[in-house]
């Protein structure tokens, strides 16, 4: 072998040495961050905004793995625990879905019962109205007598609304009806169901059956607070 030989050699040789080196090396790194990163879960990010009180659908979320030292302990790794739950507070898209997002849907309470009424659009806020609201309930009246005034009365203060309905087309009014014009131009409603105690269950009942308008306010979260007996009845007179 002669010397130009030899120098082929040994430069093969520290090649291999190199090439293993650096191999050594990128092992080395790679358990280094998988020590620091460690395994992944499977955890869910929204894909669209979801307003507070909406119910959660499995197609508003998106799988994504995250590091299991890096996720939070309240993150949602299975999605079945958010069946038949609601968003508390607005969720907004590419938020990571945790637990303390949601709550369940409210369920009636001992001594309660569950009433629906239809509501158009304009008297249910505009389709603010969801599962878990709190609405106060107007019923407007016309007088008795010819000289009497009409008036507006709080039915139900803080009522809460446990489920809400698809948009639904509304039967032809009765001729005979003797409610308002606008009640009798709407076409389409939405059933709002309410859990109401006996008394405010047949309060509401005789308001859909007997008033010529039926409203809902809804209620600031935080803001229940009961309405003064002087507040629940109006009429223009009040105003003068």
């Amino acid at each position: 072998m002669n010397s130009r030989q030899r120098r082929g050699v040994i430069l093969l040789l520290l090649s291999v040495l190199c090439a293993l080196g650096a191999f050594v090396g990128v092992l080395s790194v790679i358990r280094d961050v998988e020590s620091k990163v460690g395994p992944e879960r499977t955890a869910y990010r929204l894909t669209s905004d979801v307003p507070a009180y909406q119910a959660l659908d499995p197609g508003q979320f998106e799988q994504v793995a995250i590091p299991e030292r890096w996720l939070p302990a309240t993150a949602v790794t299975d999605l079945a625990r958010v069946r038949g739950k609601i968003a508390v507070t607005p969720l907004h898209k590419g938020s990571l879905l945790q637990n303390d997002m949601v709550v369940d849907r409210p369920a009636l309470k001992p001594g309660q019962q569950e009433i629906a009424i239809m509501i158009d659009a304009a008297t249910g806020v505009a389709g603010k109205i969801n599962p878990g609201a709190r609405v106060n309930i107007y019923a407007t009246f016309e007088g008795k007598r010819a000289e009497d005034k009409p008036v507006s009365k709080v039915i139900v203060a803080n009522a809460q609304v446990i489920d809400r309905g698809k948009l639904t087309p509304l039967e032809n009014k009765d001729p005979g009806d003797t409610r308002s014009s606008s009640t009798r131009r709407a076409t389409e409603a939405v059933p709002i169901t309410f859990a109401l105690s006996t008394a405010d269950a047949q309060r509401v009942a005789y308001a859909e059956s007997f008033a010529t308008h039926v409203r809902l306010a809804l209620v600031a979260p935080g803001t229940e607070a009961a309405i003064p007996p002087g507040e629940r009845t109006y009429t223009l007179d009040g105003d003068k």
